[in-house]
């Protein structure tokens, strides 16, 4: 049996380099180093082995972003996906979450049919993990969060969600949304087959008209998430060490200095 597989994918900025527009407290990328997001690597990887169980099956990764993001989709095309697609629109720039999967949404459904949609838990530069779950409300189909392990059975799936004391194990039936988490796998290195596939492959990017999204749903303005404060914290102080020569002695000197701080 083979299956379609749509991968939700996002560039994201290095999180070590990353500045915010102090105006719009939307993230400048210009000039900043950007990857793939983890949580989609992984998201990639769990369609790729599903293509390796399941001959005939294809994989389209779909993003929404500025006309760098290419670089991104063909590394995804590297590692092994069949397609890609673009979603790069000065209409679409500064969406929000909402706003955001209202586009995803609306090229999904150009896209057509599907088994699957993957998509990482959550992206590093808003650390929200909306989007998926929105696409998926907005698709009208079952959605399964933070998957550490899944089993299919035809159109059947059985999904461990990870707990922070455990897992659930949960069954839905395709077609369905996963959002993947690390502990689901380890994302594989692009192979020469599959860079000699991405430096030939015609990446389809789609505007807004292209994919029929109403206007007054994508956007900076379209946004319902206002932005008040965009900043870096402060690192914090040296802490202190308590210092002592048996664990009598340790727990006699940190009492006694919580006690000078007025803290006990």
């Amino acid at each position: 049996m083979a299956y379609k597989i749509i991968v939700c994918a996002k560039q994201v900025p290095n999180t070590n380099e990353i500045k915010t527009n102090p105006e719009t407290g939307t993230l400048i990328r210009d000039g900043v180093e950007s990857i793939l997001n983890h949580d989609d690597a992984n998201a990639l990887e769990e369609a790729l082995k599903v293509k390796d169980a399941y001959p005939g099956t294809t994989i389209t990764v779909i993003t929404m972003g500025p006309p760098q993001a290419v670089e991104m989709l063909q590394e995804c095309l590297a590692m092994g996906a069949d397609d890609a697609v673009l979603l790069s629109d000065r209409a679409l720039g500064g969406s929000d979450t909402w706003a955001t999967s209202n586009a995803i949404t609306a090229g999904i459904k150009k896209l057509g049919d599907f088994d699957f949609i993957f998509a990482g838990r959550q992206a590093i530069d808003g650390d929200t993990a909306q989007v998926g779950p929105q696409i998926a409300e907005k698709l009208g189909i079952p959605q399964v969060t933070y998957v550490q392990d899944f089993q299919i059975d035809g159109n059947e799936i059985t999904v461990q969600r990870a707990l922070e004391d455990g897992y659930e194990l949960i069954k839905v039936k395709t077609p369905c949304l996963l959002t993947a988490i690390k502990e689901l796998n380890t994302p594989r290195y692009m192979y020469i087959k599959g860079i000699y596939h991405a430096v030939k492959h015609d990446i389809k990017v789609w505007g807004a008209a292209d994919i029929g999204v109403d206007l007054e749903t994508v956007g900076l303005k379209a946004s319902p998430t206002n932005v008040f404060k965009s900043f870096t914290p402060k690192p914090k102080g040296a802490g202190q060490k308590v210092a002592g020569d048996t664990e009598k002695d340790l727990a006699i000197n940190l009492i006694c200095s919580l006690k000078e701080k007025n803290i006990i």
